[in-house]
């Protein structure tokens, strides 16, 4: 069996989950409602405090959606209980973040700045520390959704290899490149 699927997933206290006759399981919690679609084939029962996921055959299809659909249930539930965050940081000379609501303004070295807006469901908050490197920090339900912004967000400015320069999460470690070199002798 799938070391991933055969775990079950314990409920924390004031989460609730409703599996309809479609397949749709409905996680309910603390910080908000999620939704998600599940493959008719694989059986998703919620049983005491725990919900159990199963599959019907050992095809290797089978195997690979109980896997999957275990992980997003998962993610599901932790996100209405205790919710995610990503921290961004801005590094280089002038490259500046701020906020009007959820419409992100990015100054990153381009001649113009970037207008980046932002679902309603994640919560958005840019700061600049004295002395220290732009901060952006994205917080939601959402595990999938905060992902995809953080990636779009990274992608507007990649890090490069020589002076490390542009987008990268807070403690992300950037593989540096040696340059060029002094003159021959």
């Amino acid at each position: 069996m799938s070391r991933i699927g055969k775990k079950p997933i314990n409920l924390p206290e004031g989460v609730t989950v409703d599996v309809s006759a479609h397949n749709t399981v409905t996680v309910k919690g603390p910080k908000g409602t999620l939704t998600q679609d599940v493959n008719p084939d694989i059986a998703v029962a919620v049983e005491g405090n725990q919900i159990v996921v199963t599959r019907p055959t050992e095809s290797k299809r089978h195997k690979s959606l109980h896997g999957l659909y275990r992980s997003l249930l998962n993610n599901m539930v932790i996100g209405v209980s205790d919710g995610y965050k990503k921290e961004l940081e801005l590094v280089g000379v002038g490259y500046k973040a701020s906020n009007q609501g959820q419409i992100l303004e990015l100054s990153l070295g381009y001649s113009h700045n970037i207008f980046f807006s932002l679902p309603d469901s994640i919560a958005l908050k840019t700061e600049t520390p004295k002395g220290k490197n732009p901060l952006v920090t994205l917080e939601g339900i959402d595990k999938e959704l905060i992902g995809q912004v953080a990636a779009k967000i990274k992608s507007l400015r990649k890090v490069e290899p020589y002076k490390g320069k542009g987008v990268r999460f807070v403690g992300e470690i950037v593989r540096r490149k040696a340059g060029k070199t002094a003159g021959k002798k």
